[in-house]
């Protein structure tokens, strides 16, 4: 078996106006959300690199470039549901990802089984695959004063090696 690591992290600042929308998972009382080309979804985005980059299939921004007019506002998901259809064509199948949230708000810990089930269904894994935590900035740095939403995601992808 044929087991490969990948690690992603991603930031959006957050500003008013923006829909909030982290794992794929929209926070309506949130009075701020990600700025980005797409949705913003760092936790997405973040997830996406790590997948990409555990079966060497470059980045988010080779395979999504912020210069193409065609992610300009789009869901982060379907960014997802193509990473793991890529990993699927190499073959790979996503053992596990561990995904941190950092950010004041929104308060991720109510929905982070939600979020894990969303990501879960994109990727056509038992939603046990994926781990969504979070955490504060406790006033340090921008995420500690809220100006901004960062992530991070580690992946576990493995192949059957024919013997």
């Amino acid at each position: 078996m044929k087991f490969r690591i990948g690690q992603g992290w991603d930031r959006h600042p957050l500003a008013e106006g923006r829909p909030c929308v982290l794992g794929g998972v929209l926070f309506a009382d949130c009075p701020l959300g990600p700025v980005g080309h797409s949705d913003g979804d760092a936790l997405v985005h973040a997830l996406v690199d790590a997948l990409l980059g555990a079966a060497n299939l470059g980045d988010i921004g080779t395979h999504f470039p912020d210069t193409d007019p065609r992610w300009r506002g789009a869901e982060s998901l379907v960014f997802l549901r193509a990473a793991g259809n890529l990993l699927r064509e190499k073959g790979y199948q996503l053992g596990n990802a561990d995904c941190t949230v950092i950010t004041e708000r929104p308060r991720i810990n109510p929905r982070r089984t939600e979020m894990a089930r969303a990501l879960a269904a994109v990727l056509e894994v038992p939603a046990e695959r994926i781990s969504v935590k979070a955490t504060r900035g406790e006033g340090l740095g921008p995420e500690g004063r809220g100006e901004c939403v960062t992530a991070l995601a580690v992946a576990l992808v493995f192949k059957e090696e024919k013997a």
